[in-house]
């Protein structure tokens, strides 16, 4: 942790924090000063740095936010897991959020799965509780626009699952409705037609299991991405199972997708409440599903925003524009 001078509470808003010197300051900087110059645009406080010697100069509060976000970079930097620019930014948005109770650090550095040389963590708070809520509850909704990360999170929480065999096989599932395609029309074979619609599910499994093993599981059952329509007349014991775009079911399909639920299995869902591509009139059981299991035990609700998105940075603008745009539109 990093050392602060006495004069921590003095009126004149000035606070002194030395970083360890076990701790490489190229590290906390970044390459040719990367980390700083994000300090120095999005902190409130003036940033000054000599030596090891941080000096952050500025309003009071303004002052502890910044002294809050070095703490918590020292601290990833010493669980030698190393930080990058989106991880500093995000360090500095949560540290802002002071009603959280969690800190950044906790949050940067749960590693859920390790695969291929990478780890899979959440970056935002909102992603950290999903991943808690996935632990401590059998059947979990995670809402939110895309790139919030709610169908890899889930994946990676099911294969994790696979590993530690607390579930004998991982279900990949959803509709084949989207942008006002239906099937029918799209030409080949069944699996031919189905595919594009799963090849999401597929292209995010890639990342996290060997590509060499993944034929094989499929081929031995112990992975199978499905339509939601082989859903139907299921039983689904000991098993981790994932609904994708659920904002593209019906009433109906939901209830029947949720009543699969068998022994020993757990279930996550996931969708976007504001792409939904249902024919009009066709109520989506995204939607209504809250309203009608809200306060039944051991299920959460868990909301994403634009805030959480962890794709390009433009894409949460985008979310953003949209959302005032709606918003506007609904008070017309």
């Amino acid at each position: 942790m990093p050392k602060a001078d006495s004069d921590v509470n003095t009126p004149t808003g000035v606070r002194r924090l030395t970083v360890p010197a076990s701790v490489d300051m190229v590290n906390v900087l970044g390459p040719r000063d990367e980390f700083l110059r994000i300090l120095e645009r999005d902190l409130a406080a003036d940033v000054h740095v000599r030596g090891n010697e941080f000096t952050f100069t500025g309003e009071p509060t303004d002052v502890t936010v910044a002294a809050e976000v070095l703490t918590e970079l020292v601290t990833i930097v010493r669980t030698g897991q190393g930080l990058t620019a989106d991880a500093v930014e995000r360090v500095v948005g949560m540290t802002a959020q002071s009603a959280e109770t969690l800190r950044p650090a906790e949050v940067l550095t749960q590693n859920i799965l390790s695969s291929r040389g990478r780890t899979i963590r959440p970056k935002t708070l909102n992603q950290k509780r999903y991943v808690d809520a996935i632990d401590a509850h059998t059947v979990v909704f995670g809402i939110g626009p895309a790139g919030t990360g709610k169908t890899y999170l889930a994946m990676a929480k099911a294969v994790q699952a696979l590993q530690a065999k607390e579930v004998n096989r991982i279900i990949l599932t959803r509709p084949a409705i989207e942008a006002g395609e239906r099937l029918g029309f799209l030409p080949g074979t069944l699996t031919d037609k189905i595919d594009p619609y799963l090849r999401p599910l597929y292209d995010a499994l890639h990342d996290m299991v060997d590509p060499d093993s993944v034929p094989r599981l499929l081929t031995a059952g112990t992975i199978e991405v499905a339509p939601l329509a082989y859903m139907r007349g299921r039983s689904l014991n000991d098993a981790f199972i994932i609904l994708d775009e659920a904002q593209n079911t019906s009433m109906e399909q939901m209830k029947m997708f949720l009543t699969r639920l068998g022994f020993g299995s757990k279930i996550v869902v996931t969708g976007d409440v504001t792409q939904v591509d249902l024919p009009t009139g066709t109520r989506s059981g995204l939607r209504m599903v809250e309203g009608i299991l809200d306060g039944v035990d051991d299920i959460a609700f868990c909301r994403l925003t634009n805030h959480d998105v962890v794709r390009h940075k433009l894409v949460g603008r985008i979310v953003a524009a949209y959302d005032r745009f709606e918003s506007t539109e609904r008070k017309h």
